[in-house]
């Protein structure tokens, strides 16, 4: 095990994955002399050269193109954008050609394609640049949408998504990179689509994912104090979603908090709601409460900014609620 941050493994994963497999290479704005928009691919430029780290012009329905049609030759492109607001800008690429190439050819293309972009709020970019909208992506068939909310997740899921023959997209949050943490540098054991349980618990079944994990773990950790015991569940993956472990968990706990830091009105956590009650109603003991981002754009100013997404008070707050104590 060594210790390192959010940043540092995703580069290593990115470092990796170029020096073992020269089909990869790595494209978007400022991932080459800039070091990436986060810093996550400083270096690399210098390391491998031209053409395997590759600046492009803004444009991202033209570079998303471009990696696709990379992917159908044979190679194995990870796309960077800059932000998930961004993205709308090549949702054409993503929905209408890299999601349905394998349906449209009758199984006869794949497109193995990692697009990994920056999502959420909490750095003050306000409303074009903080947006979670990764709950999009997540309604569309054909791709799948990875979310890493740890260190060991951060350096383990690329190689993973790269093996994959669909196109992965992997969310990694703002809030994340600086996040300090502990990984094996051994490949991961676990399937990069399966939820993993970070904390046991038997009283509510808290389910969240990428910043918002770790807040639902700081209101676990408050919960405890009053002889709360929550059971955390750290989602990893949007498509395909692990029903087996949230169903497991919520048959156990009876009670289910969903924390999402996209918008509350047809967001993930409606999804998850939905299956939850389709397939397990009869073990619930109360309705599963969300805990959303508020339904405006996101505001620059911090304390509104705050205000706008998931805070470990509210999600203590929907515990309490669930359990019937307020």
């Amino acid at each position: 095990m060594i210790q390192t941050t959010y940043r540092e493994a995703m580069r290593e994963a990115l470092r990796e994955a170029l020096r073992n497999d020269p089909r990869v290479f790595l494209m978007g704005e400022d991932v080459g002399r800039y070091g990436g928009c986060y810093a996550v691919s400083m270096g690399l430029l210098e390391e491998f050269g031209e053409e395997r780290v590759r600046d492009t012009p803004l444009s991202e329905s033209g570079f998303v193109g471009a990696g696709i049609g990379a992917a159908l030759g044979g190679m194995r492109p990870i796309v960077e954008i800059m932000t998930v607001n961004f993205s709308l800008l090549a949702l054409d690429q993503i929905m209408n050609n890299a999601a349905t190439l394998r349906h449209m050819s009758g199984g006869q293309f794949s497109v193995p394609i990692v697009i990994r972009m920056a999502t959420g709020a909490g750095k003050q970019l306000a409303a074009q640049h903080s947006h979670s909208l990764e709950g999009w992506y997540a309604h569309i068939p054909g791709l799948k949408v990875l979310t890493p909310a740890t260190v060991e997740d951060a350096r383990h899921m690329l190689a993973a998504a790269l093996a994959d023959p669909d196109p992965v997209l992997i969310f990694e949050h703002v809030m994340l990179y600086n996040l300090d943490g502990w990984m094996s540098t051994q490949a991961e054991a676990a399937p990069i689509y399966q939820a993993r349980v970070h904390r046991v618990g038997a009283d509510v079944t808290v389910l969240a994912y990428g910043a918002g994990f770790h807040k639902a773990m700081r209101a676990a950790d408050q919960l405890a104090a009053d002889g709360i015991e929550a059971e955390v569940i750290d989602l990893r993956s949007l498509r395909p979603l692990d029903e087996a472990t949230i169903l497991a968990s919520a048959s156990k706990t009876h009670r289910v908090v969903i924390v999402d830091e996209g918008w509350r009105s047809g967001g993930i956590s409606a999804e998850i709601m939905a299956r939850i009650v389709e397939q397990g109603f009869y073990e619930l003991d109360a309705p599963p409460v969300r805990v959303c981002g508020a339904e405006v754009p996101i505001p620059y100013p911090k304390h509104l900014e705050d205000a706008a997404v998931p805070q470990p008070e509210r999600i203590m707050q929907a515990v309490r609620q669930v359990l019937g104590h307020g």
